[in-house]
């Protein structure tokens, strides 16, 4: 078969079908008596052989040492491939999402541009002091991209760069920040979703706290206990059962008493929370210690119900529940 027909046939054009022979990839197995070129049935799979290769993202190098070489191992072959696409994919997934940033932040000049990149490299600096100098340098005229800052959150581990991202992303677009960090809440890595309810609770938008609404009922208890008393200082009685189970388990106990103390500041809201701390406290499940606990944080909750509850705790059987509850009520009859 002569070139031309072998390149009808497969594709490949008469010029490459030479370049392959002075590469030594393809050689005509025969000349016809005018000298021109004849590929054989062999010749016609390799050339198949070599555009499948192709396909693969080999160099024309790497497909010669392959078809050659009688100890090749395909799957050797095949997990490099794999590796280099996956690092490829990987690079331009960043290049990608930079631009995305880039764009978000609506340059108006090619200096605009050099700042937002110069921007993005701090926020990804190994040095603390570089991030913070970076979070801290959002201005109106050249806003720093939302996403970049909720990103630069969810890895920070520096506190000082944790609370400076924070500040960014509340004078930033809080509604946009507040969704991106939700997202945040379902990551595989529980160190993410801490960070992704901290940064929630620090956001002054409405958004943020349907975000911390819903985080109520996430299946990390990390991510309730960290929603609640942020609930609870916005005044959302929603937080309450959650922050009662924070007194009861000893975590971040006096952050949940702090803030039913905040909700108690609504009469009908106190009388149901010393409600639900009267139910754990009948609980025959509740231990010694977190009685103790629930005790005192009935001191700040006002109203008839506490008293109540504080009246019959002061007869409990357990001794320092007792007392607890004498001092409480001592300390609530003093103008």
């Amino acid at each position: 078969m002569l070139i031309g027909e072998v390149a009808r046939r497969s594709g490949v054009s008469a010029r490459m079908l030479r370049h392959y022979e002075s590469l030594g990839l393809v050689r005509p197995s025969g000349r016809t008596g005018s000298g021109y070129r004849e590929y054989s049935g062999e010749d016609i799979r390799r050339i198949f052989h070599i555009e499948s290769l192709r396909s693969l993202g080999l160099s024309l190098r790497e497909i010669g040492l392959a078809l050659d070489d009688p100890g090749f191992t395909p799957a050797t072959l095949v997990g490099d491939l794999v590796r280099q696409t996956r690092e490829r994919i990987a690079a331009e997934t960043e290049l990608l999402t930079r631009l995305h940033r880039i764009d978000a932040a609506e340059p108006t000049d090619w200096n605009d541009v050099l700042k937002i990149v110069s921007l993005l490299h701090a926020l990804a600096s190994t040095n603390a002091d570089t991030r913070q100098r970076a979070a801290l340098t959002a201005t109106d005229e050249l806003p720093v991209p939302v996403e970049a800052l909720v990103e630069a959150a969810l890895h920070e581990t520096d506190p000082n760069v944790a609370g400076a991202l924070r500040w960014a992303l509340a004078r930033a677009d809080a509604a946009r920040g507040a969704a991106l960090l939700a997202e945040g809440l379902g990551s595989p890595d529980a160190s993410v979703r801490k960070r992704a309810v901290q940064t929630l609770a620090e956001l002054p938008d409405d958004q943020a706290t349907v975000h911390l609404k819903d985080a109520l009922t996430h299946p990390d208890a990390v991510v309730r206990r960290s929603a609640a008393p942020a609930l609870g200082t916005r005044g959302d009685a929603e937080a309450i059962p959650t922050l009662v189970d924070m007194i009861v388990a000893g975590s971040n106990d006096t952050d949940a008493a702090d803030a039913l103390s905040a909700l108690a500041s609504d009469t009908t809201a106190a009388d149901g929370i010393a409600g639900t701390i009267v139910d754990h406290l009948a609980h025959r499940s509740t231990g010694a210690a977190a009685r103790g606990r629930l005790t005192q944080a009935l001191a700040d909750i006002p109203g008839p119900a506490a008293a109540r509850a504080l009246v019959e705790l002061s007869h409990d059987e357990d001794r320092a529940v007792a007392l607890t509850a004498k001092y409480l009520l001592q300390l609530r009859d003093t103008p």
